[in-house]
């Protein structure tokens, strides 16, 4: 490398930094740690589906940080390997940030040795150095570097310690190649080669590969002089990289008679095996604790039944505790009603302006808040169980029997994703290799009950079951998972494209949670329900309300003369067999496409019931239904209906986008529709044959 460039390199006005590393390696939270941003964090891989960014100034430097997704390798399967690559090939990325989760390093170095082949700076960021103190264990950080020939700083990216001198590396590293380092690499055997490639690379292979390495190396120089390194290339030709060998062809059949991928996998192992032997002490000292606990919680037999126990918990917590805190607001809500309702009288308002405000907007959007103790508590738990480490586990425990039921099991992580949200839980299938599996999954993760539809629980479970409302909201979680395990098992049956890919999940070692994480995770998920209450509820609450008051000759006294009452009259028919046959309760299904949580404040406004989820309410609005014919029974429907139809525009959106196909997307709502329909529709007529 030239003097020239390196002075370049130095001079840039922003240093773009890769961060880069195995899923669950802490990457993501140190780079929270340096940006301040608020990137959602969880103990499961495909979180980070796409590349984030993120700005920050050191020692009047300005940096780029790009948050990459975590991956195993450098080997092109699925898009987010995809991606990862494509950024650290390219000429944007000044310093590459390795982030290896120090408590697994064996595992965490074979994408080290790959990174350090591409020939570019690379700084190894030792992670979680806590837990391998608390192991007993201690890593030669003196030994590491020597062996690798880059800068290895440990960080905590939890505890923010460390977090300067890895950024003063890759300020002092910017611009410096392989070339620019030194690798003390002892060898065993001699070398037969003209020079000594210990001297110059820290992964080298045995003669026979380094020989061909040789050779197509000088083809590529002589054919693609200007790309930066012909030795990266060369091994990628012994792999047989089809990207590679495409973009760069050569003749190459005289050299390579076979596929090399499996030796050079083999020989990186290998290598890495010698680094642990003299950097890592006191290995075995003592037992993980993580073993121990995974010997129950990933038990083939106890593993489900411990996961199930565990939601109920969360469950019981998220009525009970949720309740408590939920009686304040109601209480607020109504002082806040009434004061509205008495200002606007005073003003001398007209009567359809107050009609807006206090049974449109307040009754609406308040019905929704009244809901966010419930909320809070959910998420709350949720991600008390994403950072202690456990939610991966699930998808481990599951695997097996979705497996033996048709479904991938890495399939499942973007399922279990839609138990918080249907958004990124969609964006995460394209963790999928194939983009037929991407398409399956895409279709059955919206049966999953994600946060929104909770509140629909609540309301109906609490009013028709209040002896066992919590294990009723819980069954509809259960339901949703049965229902897309067996879509997925007919799919794979009739699919005859469909093909199986078995689970490889990283199992991060227990940590107790981190607050700060937490904290970031339950107001992010607060803020989107406050933001939504704000926004998509508010305007739907103003539209139902105008529906509700106006018909085809103006302002209506009476809701069945309304263009609400004309709509759902017309739509009541077809979910009547699903014991939902109601214009109101078709209409407010209806305003539940713009968010689920609509569904809720929809029916606050259409049976005008003030306060819907404080007893009074719900007592008012359990007898008006019942009035109309309307019991346990079609309440039940109606929430597996809830459950099982379209999701909401946002997810609709996403599914657009993720697809790229208007056909997909046509066939993705008809398909949740009509499984919504078959399965609300097959519970109610059954349960009528038991109950009078």
């Amino acid at each position: 490398m030239t003097e020239e460039k390196k002075n370049a390199g130095t001079d840039q006005k922003t240093i773009n930094v890769g961060f880069i590393g195995n899923p669950n390696c802490g990457k993501t939270t140190l780079f929270n740690a340096y940006t301040g941003a608020r990137l959602k964090v969880a103990n499961w891989p495909g979180v980070t589906v796409e590349k984030k960014e993120g700005a920050m100034r050191f020692h009047n430097h300005n940096y780029k940080l790009v948050d990459l997704p975590g991956i195993y390798s450098l080997t092109c399967y699925s898009m987010e390997e995809i991606l990862s690559r494509q950024y650290i090939l390219s000429d944007d990325v000044d310093v590459i940030v390795d982030v290896a989760d120090a408590s697994n390093l064996e595992r965490n170095l074979y994408l080290t040795l790959q990174l350090i082949e591409l020939g570019k700076p690379v700084v190894l960021a030792l992670n979680m150095m806590d837990i391998v103190n608390e192991r007993g264990m201690e890593i030669d950080t003196h030994r590491l570097p020597e062996m690798l020939g880059i800068p290895v700083v440990p960080v905590s990216a939890r505890k923010k310690t460390g977090l300067e001198i890895l950024m003063h590396a890759v300020a002092h590293h910017v611009g410096k190649g392989v070339d620019d380092m030194e690798h003390h690499h002892y060898h065993s055997a001699p070398s037969t080669h003209k020079h000594d490639h210990h001297r110059e690379f820290a992964m080298v292979y045995s003669d026979n590969i380094e020989d061909k390495i040789d050779v197509i190396k000088e083809r590529l120089k002589a054919a693609y002089p200007q790309i930066g390194n012909h030795r990266w290339h060369a091994i990628k030709y012994l792999e047989q990289d089809k990207e590679i060998m495409e973009q760069y062809p050569i003749e190459y059949k005289d050299v390579i008679d076979h596929n090399y991928e499996k030796e050079i996998i083999n020989q990186k192992y290998d290598f890495i095996e010698e680094i642990i032997d003299e950097v890592l002490v006191n290995k075995a000292s003592k037992a993980a604790a993580t073993d121990k606990i995974d010997r129950a919680l990933t038990h083939p037999v106890w593993g489900i039944p411990i996961f199930l126990g565990i939601m109920a918990i969360v469950f019981l917590l998220t009525f009970t505790l949720g309740d408590v805190i939920s009686g304040g607001f109601e209480k607020l809500l109504e002082l806040f009603s009434g004061g509205v309702s008495y200002g606007l009288e005073a003003i001398g308002a007209s009567p359809v302006l107050q009609s807006l405000i206090v049974d449109g907007i307040i009754a609406g959007v308040g019905g929704i808040l009244t809901f966010l103790p419930n909320i809070f508590i959910l998420f709350l738990a949720l991600a008390f169980l994403e950072d202690s480490g456990y939610m991966s586990r699930v998808a481990y425990v599951m695997d097996g029997l979705m497996g033996k039921m048709g479904l991938s099991g890495r399939a499942f992580i973007p399922m279990l994703l839609g138990f918080g949200c249907t958004v990124p839980a969609i964006m995460s299938a394209r963790t999928l290799e194939d983009m037929h599996d991407r398409k399956r999954t895409i279709l059955v993760t919206p049966f999953m009950s994600c946060s929104a539809r909770l509140p629909i629980y609540v309301l109906f479970s609490k009013m028709f079951f209040p002896g066992c409302a919590t294990l009723v909201a819980m069954s509809m979680y259960v339901i949703g998972l049965v229902v897309a395990v067996v879509i997925s098992l007919i799919i794979g049956k009739v699919d005859r494209k469909s093909s199986k890919h078995c689970l490889l999940i990283e199992l991060p070692e227990y940590k107790s949670p981190n607050a700060h994480t937490i904290a970031i995770y339950v107001w992010e998920k607060v803020k989107d329900y406050l933001t939504k209450a704000g926004t998509t509820i508010f305007i739907a609450s103003i539209i139902l309300w105008a529906i509700l008051n106006f018909g085809p000759h103006g302002m209506v006294s009476d809701m069945s003369e309304s263009f609400a009452a004309a709509i759902g009259h017309v739509i009541a028919p077809a979910l009547a067999p699903a014991g939902l046959g109601y214009w109101q309760i078709a209409v407010a299904l209806i305003s539940g496409i713009a968010a689920k949580e609509v569904v809720v404040s929809s029916c606050s406004v259409l049976f005008g019931i003030a306060g819907i989820n404080s007893a009074a309410g719900m007592s008012a609005m359990a007898q008006v239904l019942g009035g109309m014919g309307f019991g346990a029974l079609n309440a039940f429907s109606m929430m597996v209906f809830c459950l099982l139809y379209i999701p909401c525009a946002a997810t609709l959106a996403t599914i657009k986008k993720e697809t790229n196909s208007w056909k997909w997307f046509g066939l993705a709502v008809i398909f949740q529709l009509a499984v919504a329909w078959i399965v609300s529709t097959a519970i109610f007529q059954i349960g009528s044959l038991f109950i009078a």
